[in-house]
């Protein structure tokens, strides 16, 4: 099943907003930014004021929401992310539970989540799209988590279950007595009717080779291209969990961060962590590797937190110490190399991006409105292979 291309700069409103939106754009091209510096501490008074305004987001934590809206320690107002549930494996081995086969699993994915987006560009890039079909949630994000709903433009019914209405009830097929989050991604079995795995760094590790088989004969290229080559994996691993830790996650503890302690303390670290990205970025094409580097996971895996970041993360988490289309050239560089490959653009959809951030989370955005900005042009200018530093883009 193929999906409708998304553009990035889809408007998420109206074509008054699109208008306003492609006014205000950033400019195509960021100024040349001077040499990395380590962040400064932000600054924050130790006043009556500010401590009583840690305690009321504390108390604001606990006011009478539903637990989903909860995310943060109601004690010390730091956010902590659960560990995935189900982690079972696709593989070759003839003893295996889950063996690899054209049609047998399936994904359940949202257009706005960061972590399920990792999964659609591995699959798009393996060219999976014939081989592993996808059921797309709504972007609203409510009391009952994520659901179907195929009259909102680019979600979709659940296609192996019609009539289902949450992701929720998919989690019960597989477990009645689950108890954690509902999240996506989630790669489902039709043989054995049950979750394979919702956590997404391993399910597009199993995406990267297990179904190479199935790979259209005319797509050599994908059958190919290797996300975790053996000879790089300490650098790869090493390097996903630093980004992780502090920037893909980094981003939620700061945004969900309910006292200021918490927030400051994750927001710095955001920033740190982009200040490194950018200067490995400065003389390389992509994040690993030797020479101008190599094209791997871990560039999908901060790919997906990078292009959300200025139309999301910068206001909505608070994340605004700088931003990637005015400070950082060399991840913006980079951004755009990535999103001009061929299948990646058609994985961004931004209305479905800021539509779940802005009006999902009452929590830090009572009002639900939409801010018009839709982050940098990455369509544009085209990059050229080669092309690293803060030089010419093109």
């Amino acid at each position: 099943m193929r999906l409708p291309r998304a553009h990035l700069l889809t408007a998420p409103h109206s074509p008054l907003s699109a208008r306003l939106a492609h006014a205000l754009a950033f400019p195509a091209c960021a100024p040349t930014r001077s040499p990395v510096a380590a962040p400064a501490r932000i600054s924050h008074p130790r006043t009556m004021a500010s401590t009583k305004a840690s305690s009321a987001s504390v108390d604001a934590q606990k006011q009478d929401l539903p637990a989903i809206f909860k995310w943060a320690n109601q004690s010390d107002g730091v956010f902590r992310r659960q560990v995935s549930s189900f982690r079972f494996w696709i593989s070759n081995d003839p003893q295996a539970t889950f063996q690899p086969a054209k049609g047998r699993y399936h994904l359940y994915v949202s257009w706005a989540c960061p972590w399920a987006h990792r999964v659609l560009i591995v699959r798009a890039l393996k060219k999976l799209e014939d081989v592993i079909s996808v059921s797309v949630v709504d972007w609203l994000l409510g009391e009952k988590g994520w659901r179907f709903h195929p009259d909102t433009p680019n979600a979709t019914i659940d296609h192996l279950h019609p009539g289902t209405q949450y992701l929720r009830e998919i989690y019960f097929k597989a477990e009645p007595e689950y108890q954690g989050r509902f999240t996506v991604p989630v790669l489902w079995d039709t043989k054995t009717s049950t979750i394979v795995n919702n956590e997404s760094s391993e399910i597009i590790r199993m995406l990267n080779h297990a179904f190479d088989e199935f790979i259209p004969s005319g797509a050599q290229e994908a059958k190919g291209l290797d996300l975790y080559p053996e000879e790089l994996r300490k650098e790869i691993d090493e390097l996903n969990a630093w980004v992780y830790d502090g920037f893909n996650n980094g981003v939620y503890k700061s945004g969900f961060a309910t006292t200021q302690p918490a927030y400051e303390a994750a927001a710095v670290v955001v920033f740190s962590s982009l200040d490194r990205i950018e200067a490995i970025l400065r003389d390389k094409e992509f994040l690993c590797g030797p020479g101008k580097g190599v094209f791997t996971e871990a560039d999908v895996r901060c790919w997906t937190t990078v292009v959300r970041f200025d139309p999301v993360y910068h206001t909505h988490f608070k994340c605004n110490l700088r931003s990637i289309a005015k400070d950082y050239p060399s991840v913006l560089r980079w951004a755009r190399r990535v999103y001009q490959m061929p299948g990646v653009a058609e994985t961004v959809d931004m209305t479905h991006i800021k539509n779940h951030y802005f009006q999902s989370h009452i929590q830090i955005n009572p009002t639900r409105v939409v801010p018009i900005n839709v982050g940098p042009n990455l369509a544009a200018p085209l990059i050229k292979p080669g092309t690293v530093g803060a030089g010419p883009e093109a």
